[in-house]
C-alpha cells in the first residue's frame, strides 16, 4: 500500500490579519497527482509557497521524511537583454555540460544550440521546458508546478501537459500542480482540490467536480470537457 508523502491538516495562512487560506486539509500518497483549481486570488500559489516553507502558517504540514521537492514557478518575464544564457542559468546549480544536456533532453529539448541563447529570447514554450528541467534537478520525489502552461499557446499547452505526463510515468513522480484548465483535470489528476481561500471540494475528479461545486468555486456557470486519454 502506498504511503502518504504529504499530510496537511487545518492549514490557515493569513497576511495582515486576512485569511488567504482557511482551514485546509488534504493528503497525498506516493505517485499520485493532485491538481489544484480555483479562480485568481484563491490562494493557490500561496499554498505551494507555504508547502515549500516560505510563508508562515498555522495548522500542520507533514512531509515524508527525507523528501526531495522540485518547484516550477509561474512563467516569468525575463529581460531580453539580460546577459544570461540558458547554460549560465543551469550553472547556478554547478552542473557540468553533460548533466545539463541530459536534463534538457528529458524535457524534449534536443537542440544544443539553445545553451548559447539568452534565456530572455527563447520562446515561451522553451522557457517553460527549461523551468521544468530546473525543477527536475536533483531527482525530486515530488514536483510542485504553478500553472506550468501559463503564457504558452494552446498547442504548446497540450504539449507541455503531455510532457509532464511522460515525465511522471518515467520518473514515478508525485506531483501537485495548479491549472486554470479544468478540462485537463480528468486526464492528469488522481485527485483534485478546489480552492477559493477555503476548500470547496477535494477528492476524485469524477466524484467531486459537478456544476454546483463549480458555481460555488467560480461564482458562475463553468463549462469544460474531458480530454481523450
Amino acid at each position: 500500500m502506498k504511503k502518504n508523502i504529504l499530510e496537511v491538516k487545518n492549514l490557515t495562512v493569513s497576511f495582515n490579519g486576512e485569511k488567504v487560506i482557511d482551514n485546509l486539509s488534504f493528503s497525498l500518497r506516493e505517485g499520485e497527482n493532485l491538481v489544484v483549481v480555483g479562480p485568481n486570488g484563491a490562494g493557490k500559489t500561496v499554498l505551494l509557497k507555504t508547502l515549500l516553507g516560505i510563508n508562515p502558517y498555522s495548522g500542520e504540514i507533514k512531509w515524508k521524511e527525507g523528501i526531495r521537492i522540485g518547484y516550477v514557478p509561474q512563467r516569468f518575464q525575463i529581460d531580453k537583454n539580460l546577459p544570461l544564457s540558458v547554460e549560465d542559468f543551469f550553472n547556478f546549480k554547478t552542473l557540468d555540460r553533460k548533466e545539463i544536456i541530459s536534463i534538457l533532453n528529458a524535457v524534449g529539448i534536443n537542440e544544443l544550440s539553445i545553451l548559447e541563447k539568452k534565456i530572455g529570447v527563447i520562446s515561451s514554450g522553451q522557457l517553460q521546458r527549461v523551468l521544468i528541467a530546473w525543477g527536475l534537478l536533483n531527482n525530486p520525489s515530488i514536483l510542485l508546478l504553478d500553472e506550468p502552461t501559463s503564457g504558452v499557446d494552446i498547442g504548446g499547452e497540450e504539449t507541455i501537459y503531455n510532457l509532464l505526463n511522460k515525465i511522471d510515468k518515467k520518473m514515478k513522480l508525485t506531483t501537485i500542480f495548479i491549472t486554470h484548465d479544468l478540462s485537463i483535470v480528468y486526464k492528469f489528476a488522481d485527485s483534485v482540490l478546489c480552492l477559493n481561500k477555503k476548500p470547496i471540494c477535494y477528492g476524485l475528479p469524477q466524484e467531486v467536480l459537478n456544476p454546483e461545486r463549480m458555481k460555488e468555486l467560480y461564482g458562475g456557470e463553468i463549462k469544460f470537457h474531458h480530454h481523450d486519454q
